[in-house]
């Protein structure tokens, strides 16, 4: 099938369309043929130290549409190069498996592996079925830490949406320290099938965070800094149907000290 990869700044057509219910905060669009991803968030607090890390909490925020408002393919598989000012560390934090999350509620999820939850958000999935009208379902988000292996930290992130019965979506993704540039973390993940391949995620957000207390050490999941005044995220991600979109943005923050 014939790719499209067009990365602008601002596409008229698209902002509508997936910004229309959240016009908070600075977005980066990507339009990639019939396809606008939008993107935003960001890390708090945005003042930050100019030398060394300090606890910070992040908010990924992501919208998913069409340029002529048709159902649009699902999102297979994502790729993100994250700026070395900011850090991953769960060693320390209590674990989860993969299986104690599958085919569970988000009740049960926590239940099972609630010591390992370092996020939270809420996800839409769009369900288009042949011959039917398209519906949407809107349900819970939660990131779950899956442990630390050398350089690579994995996470699970289980969802829990009526597509059209309850079903518990798990993705797993992995966040690997890297030597890139500007760039410090590697993040992969693919995303599996939603009902038979009927779903398409629409609308997500994720708050992404945890303190916590190792061999008496007061740690945080997610640090940061800010040497320079802003810190920067390159991605790229494949739809179902073949189409590609790379995505560069730039978040402004705050140094803070000499």
């Amino acid at each position: 099938m014939k790719r499209y990869l067009v990365c602008v700044g601002a596409v008229a057509a698209g902002l509508a369309l997936v910004l229309a219910s959240d016009a908070s905060g600075k977005w980066e669009i990507v339009r990639a043929g019939n396809i606008v991803f939008g993107d935003n968030g960001g890390i708090s607090p945005t003042k930050l130290p100019r030398h060394g890390f300090a606890p910070a909490t992040a908010r990924i925020i992501g919208k998913i549409g069409t340029v002529d408002g048709t159902h649009p393919p699902a999102l297979r598989h994502v790729e993100a190069d994250i700026d070395r000012t900011i850090r991953v560390d769960a060693v320390g934090l209590p674990t989860c498996r993969i299986d104690q999350l599958q085919a569970r509620s988000t009740k049960d999820a926590k239940r099972a592996c609630g010591e390992a939850i370092v996020g939270s958000g809420s996800a839409e999935v769009e369900v288009a079925f042949p011959e039917q009208a398209p519906f949407s379902s809107t349900g819970p988000l939660v990131l779950f830490n899956g442990g630390v292996h050398g350089k690579t930290t994995t996470v699970f992130l289980h969802a829990y949406v009526d597509v059209p019965a309850p079903t518990a979506i798990v993705v797993p993704a992995t966040v690997t320290r890297i030597h890139k540039g500007r760039f410090g973390l590697h993040l992969e993940a693919s995303i599996p099938r939603i009902a038979g391949g009927a779903g398409s995620a629409t609308n997500f957000e994720l708050k992404i965070g945890r303190r916590f207390t190792y061999k008496g050490e007061e740690k945080s999941f997610l640090s940061a800094g800010c040497p320079t005044g802003s810190w920067m995220t390159k991605g790229h991600v494949e739809f179902d149907d073949g189409t590609e979109a790379g995505l560069t943005h730039l978040f402004a923050c705050t140094p803070r000290g000499t």
